[in-house]
């Protein structure tokens, strides 16, 4: 079983890491691109150690919501160390991932009066191309809350949109 379980793990780096990676560096701030390959890895890490737990045929959202969870974890740590670096000098926010990429600046403000969970799962669903039952996955959730979940988010961002180009 050794051999087998080094090649479903060796299988499964190969085939998530580039997900995991865009997953990663589309939400890292406040985190840096240095602190990218770390959160791969720390990712796959815990992959390793619940190799077994990893369903078939849902490889990639279960890694991803590993990677999530990596990723709050590294965030609160950040934001630890932040509180006890008082001698540096408060700097501006950097643009986010999402302000890199959306020029429409009423869809990303549209974006921003969402909450991080609706805009969580608008993204994971738009950008990572996960339907209900990954998004389920990655959620910890049934499918059929995945989906009412997506249903309202989208709802509410077409809402945020109308108001904001009203504007």
């Amino acid at each position: 079983m050794g051999h087998l379980h080094d090649d479903r793990f060796a299988r499964l780096v190969r085939e998530q890491s580039p997900a995991v990676g865009n997953y990663l560096r589309r939400r890292l701030y406040p985190l840096t691109s240095a602190d990218l390959d770390d959160l791969v890895e720390e990712t796959f890490i815990v992959v390793w150690r619940r190799l077994d737990d990893v369903p078939v045929g849902a490889e990639l959202p279960w890694t991803i919501g590993v990677a999530r969870n990596v990723l709050r974890n590294a965030r609160r740590s950040k934001q630890r160390r932040s509180r006890f670096e008082t001698s540096l000098m408060p700097r501006a926010d950097d643009p986010s991932a999402e302000d890199h990429v959306i020029a429409d600046t009423s869809v990303r403000d549209a974006l921003l009066r969402l909450s991080d969970d609706d805009r969580e799962i608008l993204l994971l669903n738009a950008w990572d191309g996960l339907d209900t039952k990954a998004l389920a996955t990655v959620l910890s959730t049934t499918p059929n809350a995945a989906a009412v979940r997506l249903t309202r988010a989208q709802a509410r961002f077409r809402d945020a949109l109308a108001s904001t180009e009203a504007r």
